[in-house]
């Protein structure tokens, strides 16, 4: 697999498929899921706490440093593909149409290098 051509239906056939082989549907509940999910995403920021924003990009980063964070990174996906497939979410369709309104509600014009509202004249 690589993200050049693994569709996101691979990635979540694939963690289908590793819980179903280990009976765990019982326990995939949408609010475990979510749960486990938010608790993922705390450990991958551990990895950036108290970190200077110059010392998290990855020319600052060990390798050993930026495996951790990669195993971080596929837990929360592991977790948010699940919670999808067990919501029975379409999340390339959701992206889209989620990216749409970010066009919308962020015009390019209005907001290049802009992050908030504040400084909109």
């Amino acid at each position: 697999m690589n993200d050049a051509v693994t569709t996101l239906a691979d990635l979540k056939e694939t963690v289908a498929r590793f819980a179903d082989q280990r009976d765990w549907g019982k326990f995939h509940t949408p609010k475990n899921l979510a749960m486990s999910l938010s608790i993922e995403a705390a450990e991958l920021l551990e990895h950036f706490q108290w970190l200077e924003p110059d010392r998290c990009e990855r020319n600052a980063l060990s390798p050993e440093k930026l495996h951790e964070i990669g195993e971080e990174c596929a837990d929360v996906l592991a977790y948010l593909l699940g919670l999808a497939n067990r919501l029975d979410l379409d999340l390339a369709k959701i992206f889209e149409q989620k990216m749409e309104r970010n066009a919308e509600k962020y015009p390019a014009e209005q907001f290049r290098g802009r992050y908030g509202h504040e400084d909109i004249t």
